[in-house]
């Protein structure tokens, strides 16, 4: 029995990974002048094409009943025969279990992005004091994940499992209690079998934004070191998403034909781990499913109802899949701005002196239509929202010796949140899916808002060099966060009964409830120290080197919602923001030849506050370790159209680690922890 059991943490779903991706890119880019008869107007036409297609294949091997309920053959049907608890963290750091399921997954997607982008811009100098400029674009962004596959095979009750994470906290030792790379242990359970069954998920889905904009502006000299600037704008965006899925519930697979065998439509994952310092004994091969003999054997892409029991393989979108409303979404938004600004550049004292004020007002209107399951059927829910902004801006440099500019600078600013949160729709996860979610949109949303003050002093003490010191501070009085809080589907249903109908979920199961609000916000300060410059003091070939380095150093007290209903807050530093970061590159430049090679370190910071499987009276966070990487890149022009380069990435071969953790404890556990190796790219470039 576990002491404490409440309180006690374990690993969800335990599992080794191996992910594989492949790209192509093409891209190109065209820009048209003209200035007829040589006048006072200019005509540019800039157009950008690109398209990337990838495919990513991804292979796990998990335990898979510690984040599941009875109904799903979870964790009341596991036996503990042994474990060790950390007094300290009160993480379950070593577990024997027996009659435990062990699955294996192999998911393969293809992915297409292709923008398009064209803008047509005019100049235009009514006279030697009065100008103007202004432009019309539009550009387009089309994804699309036609295929999305994820087959999965398992083993079920197995003695013997354990994993322990005592000799190193990131990379445990697993014996899956039986031989994971003998196909003959592994067995395709149908949709009669005992739970969990085996699945076959297939999905697609498809996002499309078009971005559309016009502005015109004027500027006018008053004098010789004044100029008044006027214009107004009008933006665009335009969202849209779509989603196909195996009808609801049906995610299980059929049972393998008579005289298949599981040999035949598995194949075996080798090298797992490599330069990745497993444990001794830890599995490094394992048997995955073969999509493609599945594809034989079940004609899964048949998009149709195969008639056998689990083979209905229909992708069903609005017109009946209730998994599917919650990914069925259009937006709207459309921003209408005006502004007026003063420039001046002058002396005072014999000082010189320079800047602009101005403040813009801005006004934006949301419209947002999107589906709700509603009796089973898709319900569409409309919703619409506005707001208007004052965006004053004042920003001030003076010159009180040569070669070294004190600036000040103070604005109201804001940025609008992601249109995915404006969708007043509720989603719930189809019954057997990885992961229990539930999530309710936020049509109402206001935007973050901030008030900033930036000071910094800039040297330049030589050419081509510089040297900096900047402090800022942003008080931020509007933010947008995501909460996201573990709660039965009877507290769902408590808290939107029509969302979340009673009955329709068993009350006990516990889902993660996402939902996106506005938070006070809180400060946030800091600085910023650089330095740059080329060495054309040294002699021959090293004139040509040159370096920059920069030091930043932040501090926040962000108030952030740990409730659904936000009847509680925690003050902690501003998600995926590092406390402190570096940067320094050395550079070799000749005009024809260039290189570079780079470090940055980026400090440990939260991704997520509050996190998900906090204990009770505790508020968790999900957050990401430091990190230290180097880069490098060359590029060499052959002549003065063509030219050649490569890039490395991650050359010290560093590992991405995701933690969980409970604010103000010390427990710090791991929930990823990725090898992605080094990567190296090779790219040629032809101008027109």
């Amino acid at each position: 029995v576990l002491p404490n059991a409440a309180g006690t943490y374990h690993p969800r779903i335990p599992r080794y990974g191996s992910l594989e991706h492949s790209q192509e890119r093409l891209g190109a880019t065209l820009s048209l002048q003209a200035r007829p008869g040589n006048g006072p107007t200019l005509f540019t036409l800039d157009m950008l094409y690109s398209k990337l297609d990838s495919t990513r294949s991804e292979n796990f091997l998990q335990a898979w009943l510690l984040s599941r309920g009875a109904d799903q053959g979870g964790k009341p049907q596991v036996d503990i025969v042994n474990f060790e608890i950390d007094p300290g963290t009160g993480e379950m750091i070593y577990a024997q279990l027996d009659d435990m399921d062990i699955r294996s997954e192999q998911r393969f997607d293809e992915l297409e992005t292709e923008f398009k982008q064209m803008t047509f811009g005019v100049k235009h100098e009514f006279s030697d004091r009065l100008r103007f400029d202004g432009l019309i674009g539009r550009a387009e962004s089309s994804f699309a994940n036609p295929v999305q596959v994820s087959a999965i095979i398992d083993r079920q009750n197995v003695d013997g499992y354990s994993y322990d994470f005592r000799e190193n906290r990131n990379l445990p030792a697993i014996n899956w209690g039986f031989n994971v790379a003998d196909p003959t242990q592994w067995s395709v359970v149908g949709p009669t079998g005992a739970q969990p069954r085996s699945e076959l998920r297939i999905s697609s889905n498809f996002q499309e934004n078009v971005y559309t904009t016009g502005e015109a502006n004027f500027e006018f000299d008053l004098s010789s070191w004044l100029t008044l600037k006027a214009g107004v704008s009008r933006k665009e965006y335009e969202s849209s998403s779509r989603a196909f899925a195996r009808p609801n519930n049906a995610n299980g697979s059929p049972a393998l034909p008579a005289g298949t065998t599981i040999a035949s439509v598995t194949n075996l994952l080798e090298g797992f781990g490599r330069n990745l310092d497993l444990p001794s004994g830890s599995a490094t091969s394992w048997v995955r499913p073969d999509l493609a003999a599945l594809q034989s054997v079940w004609n899964y892409n048949c998009n149709c109802d195969t008639g056998v029991a689990g083979g209905d393989f229909r992708l069903i979108g609005l017109n009946g899949n209730t998994s599917t409303y919650g990914n069925w979404r259009d937006v709207t938004e459309t921003d209408t701005g005006a502004y007026v600004q003063a420039d001046w550049d002058t002396e005072v004292m014999g000082v010189p002196f320079r800047g602009n004020i101005g403040v813009r007002q801005v006004k934006t209107e949301v419209d947002a239509l999107g589906y709700s399951n509603v009796g089973g059927v898709a319900t569409p829910v409309r919703g619409e929202n506005e707001y208007d902004d004052t965006l004053p801006s004042l920003n001030v440099s003076i010159e009180p010796v040569k070669d070294l500019i004190v600036r000040v600078g103070a604005a109201k600013v804001m940025a609008r949140p992601p249109v995915t949160s404006l969708v007043p729709v509720f989603t719930l996860s189809a019954v057997g899916a990885a992961t229990n979610t539930a999530s309710l949109g936020n049509v109402e949303l206001e935007p973050y808002r901030a008030t900033t003050y930036d000071l910094s002093v800039e040297y330049y003490f030589a050419p081509e060099a510089l040297l900096s010191f900047a402090y800022f501070y942003k008080d931020i009085s509007t933010y947008v966060q995501t909460t996201t809080e573990p709660l039965s589907y009877s507290q769902l249903t408590t808290l939107n009964p029509v969302a979340f109908p009673a009955g329709a979920r068993p009350a006990n199961d516990t889902y993660q409830f996402s939902t996106p609000t506005n938070t006070p916000g809180g400060p946030l300060k800091g600085f910023e120290i650089s330095y740059q410059q080329t060495f054309s003091f040294l002699p021959g070939l090293f004139s040509n080197l040159g370096t920059q380095l920069n030091y930043t150093h932040v501090e926040s007290e962000i108030q952030y919602c740990v409730t659904a209903t936000c009847a509680a807050f925690v003050t902690a530093d501003l998600v995926n923001l590092s406390p402190n970061a570096w940067n320094a590159t050395l550079y070799y430049d000749d005009g024809k030849f260039n290189a570079r090679v780079s470090a940055a370190y980026r400090d440990t910071y939260f991704q997520s506050v509050p996190g998900s499987n906090g204990a009770t009276g505790l508020i968790p966070y999900q957050g990401k370790t430091e990190t230290t990487t180097i880069d490098a890149s060359a590029s060499y022009n052959l002549t003065d159209n063509l030219s050649i380069s490569v890039e490395g990435l991650n050359l010290t071969d560093e590992e991405n680690r995701q933690n969980h953790g409970d604010i103000g404890t010390s427990r710090d556990s791991t929930y990823v922890y990725h090898h992605t190796g080094r990567q190296v790219y090779v790219g040629a470039r032809y101008r027109f």
